[in-house]
């Protein structure tokens, strides 16, 4: 990435990463790589966490590699949620908190879907209408951006505008702080 971004600047990379074993000065090389979007997704609530993923995988450090990231400078942090697998409304808000605390700055819903019959089965088929309150619930939250639907998926092509427009006002914002600390030392 930081080769990329020498070549080409201008060019906005998200990386969707993996836990890296709980390993900081991973998470660390790639959120200071020059990524704009560090992405690594918590895949469903806390109290689902042990019967859905992988049992390498835990909340606890899925979510440590997103505070990480933050602490080391990835402007955006991002993760993603699959509903459908016997979830709560309690369970979802109690994690759309956490991942506030953690200062998480973009979350995706999507409908999980049973890729093989040996993975897990739907619990339930969540309905648009409970995607749309997901959604009010987390931007009431604060949440930067928050992309919920059924076919929604942890690259939603949506929201990748609006996270492009976001980058380039941070950008723009950065750039003239710039220039005005540069011009109060050529007056002092």
């Amino acid at each position: 990435m930081r080769r990329l971004k020498a070549d080409a600047p201008g060019v906005l990379v998200e990386a969707l990463t993996p836990d890296f074993r709980g390993d900081r000065d991973l998470v660390t090389t790639v959120a200071t790589s020059g990524v704009d979007v560090f992405a690594h997704n918590v895949e469903t609530v806390p109290e689902l966490q042990a019967h859905v993923r992988d049992r390498r995988a835990n909340w606890a450090q899925s979510v440590d590699v997103l505070r990480t990231a933050k602490a080391a400078g990835a402007g955006i942090t991002k993760t993603s949620v699959m509903l459908g697998l016997g979830e709560t409304r309690e369970q979802v808000v109690n994690c759309l908190e956490l991942l506030r605390e953690a200062d998480v700055d973009v979350v995706t819903f999507g409908q999980y879907m049973r890729p093989t019959k040996r993975h897990l089965p739907v619990a339930e088929y969540v309905t648009p209408e409970a995607f749309e309150a997901y959604k009010v619930i987390a931007e009431g939250m604060g949440f930067l951006y928050v992309a919920s639907g059924p076919m929604v998926r942890s690259s939603y092509k949506a929201g990748e505008y609006f996270l492009e427009n976001v980058l380039k006002q941070r950008r723009a914002a950065a750039a003239a702080g710039e220039g005005t600390k540069e011009a109060a030392r050529a007056s002092a």
